[in-house]
Parts: structure tokens; C-alpha cells; sequence
């Protein structure tokens, strides 16, 4: 299928050709048709599959057909609600790209920032805002936002906005809005409350799933090194240094531990920087501008925060720490390999995570290339890397030591 095939306005293809658009992705072939004939919808898509233009595209086209040409003051009549300031911004941007050969306006909230310029803009007016839920309810209670003539309500990456504390918020949200709006739900994953939050606002809403969660793309080489846990920073260090990593995402599971990984790489002389809640929006911009122009090699990410970061040719991508959900080392490496490109995808496992690396396995059903030459290995030795515990006493002695060592280890383990 191409664009053109899609019934939209010739204003809108020209401005997707312009971008090189040329087949929609699954999830916009599937989901542009359902939101043109105005239904509801819930997306289930990985990162990375182009769930923005599935949305914004027929969203443009319908407004552009609503607002046409009038010189009436212009009102909300779309709202994009999405957690973090870094995906609106991005959000943002796509309206702007595809909306550039219509008379729409965008603006984009979120907090951090003074709000005196948005609250200027909202006195203009505008088509369609995009916002994070906090701002959004601030400006709501001080009079400035108006809802009633809203038309599509859009929740994006509904599942980190449960994962951020922000569910409340969005159920206010919803009840701002008119009950006859049009409803998009779109999430990487579908746990049992986004299921209930899609059960309680949404109208008989199609149901769109592309590339299953457990899937990964096949474009991206996955590795696993088996790894002293107080060796990983070394390891980190050996990798970047020895194989000359550069542009290099790395996840770790907490802020406390990004901010830590990225003094050791500083250290060793090695420009990183790190990306999590506790920085400030405009802090958390300024470093990831940085690492798009290749200004710093190393971020240092924690998941939430990555899931603002967006770009096509991103070769690397390493699990400092291990996710506990299997469905996150999905998302996560799937910020590599994009828009055709390949990519690597490396994993640290420490012998405290080897539960969480046999619920990935289970998942992903990939035979993922087992590192065993690096200089950091477990001590004891990884059952699933092949290795052998180490003991410099070959007497027989020795062999009955190793044996009664290994029965110890094996009661230890945590499955």
C-alpha cells in the first residue's frame, strides 16, 4: 500500500512525500482507515513502528476538512496527552511537519518551563495541543484551556503514564472533555489497567496490534555477557574503549545508578551524560541535543526518560542493568536498528539477574549470542555460558572441592 491509496487531502500527501514517505508502516496502515471513519481505537505497538503518524496524520486530515479555511478564532479540537516533555516535543513536531500545507496551528505544554508563553498562545488559539498531564491540568484549573469543542482525544504511551504515577491525572483529563469525542488509545504494552482505563473511556474501540510485544527486530544483533556484578562498569569501560563504541545508549535501572555509571565513564576520560526524572526538563533537553550531535558518546538512561529519545541511526544500545520486565528489553532495544538500519543490542547480566534473563528468553523464543571472551566473567562461572569454575588446584582433592562448590551454588540460586 502507498500513501496515496489512503484517501488523504492532497495538502497532507504533499507534505508526507516531501518527508520520504512513501508506504505507511503496519501500524499506519491499519489505524489511518479506523480513525479517518472516526471510530475509537486502541494501538498496541513497540517503539519505533511509527505510532506518532498513525495518529497525526488522520487527525490533520480531519481537522483540515473541520477547520478549513475559516478566519473564526481557533479552539482545541485535538488533544495529545503523552508523559514525558521529550515525546511531546516530538509529538509536537510531527503536527507540524505534516500539518506545514494546512492552516493548523500546534502548541506544545509542558512543565518545567514558564508558563506565561503557552498561556499566550492558548489566548490565540489553537487546533491541536499537546501536553503532559501535569501542565495541563495546571493551566485547566487556571482558566486558561478550554475543552468543550474538542473533537479527538489522543492517550499516548498510556502505559508509562501508569508506570509514572499519572493515571489519576488522566482520568481528570478525560472528564474535561466532551463525551462524543473521538478516543485514541496507543501503548507499548496492554496491562490489565490500561485495559480497564480503555474498557471506562473508550466507545467499541478497534483493536489494533503490530509487531508483538515479544518480538524483536530482526535487524538488531543481540548480545549477553555473563558479568561480575561488580565488574560491570569495567566491562562498560572495556567495550567502549576496546571495540571504539560511540553514540551509545545505555539503560540502568535507577537514576542513583545512571548518575554513577556516567562518573566512572568520566573518570576513564570517557564523555557521558545522564538522562532521568530528577533532571530538570531543560537539563534533560540540553543532554540530549548533546548526544543527537554527537557532542557526548555515552547517554545514560533510565526507561522512562528514554522513551523521549528518538533517533533513526542509533548503533548501540547496552543493559547495564537487566529490566525485571521482560517486555521492557524489548522496548529498550528497540531504540536501535530503526528506520532500516542495523544495530547492536548488548546485555550485562549479573548473577542476581539471571532469573530476569530467563523470563527475556522465554519471551523473545531468540537464540541471543552468548559473550564468553571478555575479562569479567562470574566468578563461579556462568551454567549457560559454558564456563567452568575456576580453581588453580588440579588435584583430586581440587575436583571434589569444585564439586561440593558447585552443589552450594546451586542451592543458592534464585529459581
Amino acid at each position: 500500500m502507498l500513501f496515496e491509496d489512503l484517501s488523504l487531502s492532497k495538502s497532507i500527501q504533499k507534505a508526507v512525500f516531501e518527508e520520504g514517505y512513501l508506504n505507511p508502516t503496519p501500524i499506519q496502515e491499519k489505524s489511518i482507515p479506523i480513525v479517518l471513519a472516526g471510530r475509537d481505537l486502541i494501538g498496541c505497538a513497540q517503539t519505533g513502528t511509527g505510532k506518532t503518524a498513525a495518529f497525526a496524520i488522520p487527525i490533520i486530515h480531519q481537522l483540515h476538512r473541520i477547520v478549513g479555511s475559516s478566519k473564526k478564532a481557533k479552539q482545541i479540537r485535538a488533544l495529545i496527552v503523552t508523559p514525558t516533555r521529550e515525546l511531546a516535543v516530538q509529538i509536537g513536531q510531527s503536527f507540524d511537519t505534516y500539518s506545514k500545507y494546512t492552516n493548523l496551528t500546534q502548541l506544545t505544554i509542558f512543565g518545567g518551563v514558564s508558563q506565561n508563553p503557552q498561556v499566550d498562545a492558548l489566548k490565540n488559539g489553537v487546533d491541536v495541543l499537546v501536553a503532559t498531564p501535569g501542565r495541563l491540568l495546571d493551566l485547566q484549573k487556571q482558566g486558561f484551556l478550554d475543552l468543550n469543542h474538542l473533537h479527538t482525544l489522543v492517550l499516548d504511551e498510556a502505559d508509562q503514564m501508569l508506570d509514572m504515577g499519572f493515571i489519576n491525572d488522566v482520568k481528570k483529563i478525560v472528564k474535561l472533555t466532551p463525551k462524543n469525542r473521538q478516543t485514541l488509545l496507543f501503548s507499548a504494552t496492554m496491562p490489565l489497567a490500561i485495559r480497564e482505563l480503555a474498557e471506562m473511556f473508550l466507545q467499541d474501540p478497534e483493536k489494533v496490534e503490530v509487531s508483538p510485544v515479544s518480538s524483536t527486530a530482526e535487524n538488531v544483533e543481540q548480545r549477553i555477557y555473563f558479568v561480575d556484578k561488580t565488574e560491570k562498569r569495567n566491562l562498560l569501560y572495556h567495550l567502549i574503549k576496546n571495540e571504539n563504541l560511540s553514540n551509545v545508549l545505555v539503560f540502568s535501572r535507577t537514576k542513583h545508578g545512571a548518575d554513577n555509571v556516567v562518573k566512572a565513564l568520566r573518570k576513564k576520560d570517557i564523555p557521558a551524560e545522564a538522562i532521568h526524572g530528577d533532571k530538570s526538563q531543560n537539563a534533560r533537553q540540553r543532554v540530549l541535543d548533546a548526544f543527537k550531535n554527537k557532542e557526548v558518546g555515552v547517554l545514560v538512561a533510565t526507561d522512562i526518560a528514554a522513551r523521549g529519545i528518538d533517533i533513526d541511526q542509533l548503533p548501540y544500545v547496552i543493559n547495564f542493568d537487566l529490566p525485571n520486565i521482560p517486555e521492557t528489553y524489548v522496548h529498550r532495544i528497540g531504540r536501535t536498528g530503526r528506520a532500516g538500519n542495523g544495530g547492536i543490542a548488548i546485555s550485562f547480566c549479573g548473577k542476581d539477574e539471571e532469573p530476569y534473563w530467563k523470563d527475556i528468553k522465554k519471551l523473545i523464543k531468540v537464540d541471543v549470542k552468548i559473550i564468553t571472551d571478555h575479562p569479567y566473567p562470574w566468578h563461579a562461572g556462568s551454567p549457560e555460558a559454558g564456563e567452568k569454575p575456576k580453581n588453580s588446584n588440579r588435584s583430586g582433592g581440587a575436583h571434589k572441592s569444585r564439586k561440593s562448590s558447585a552443589s552450594k551454588q546451586n542451592k543458592k540460586r534464585w529459581y
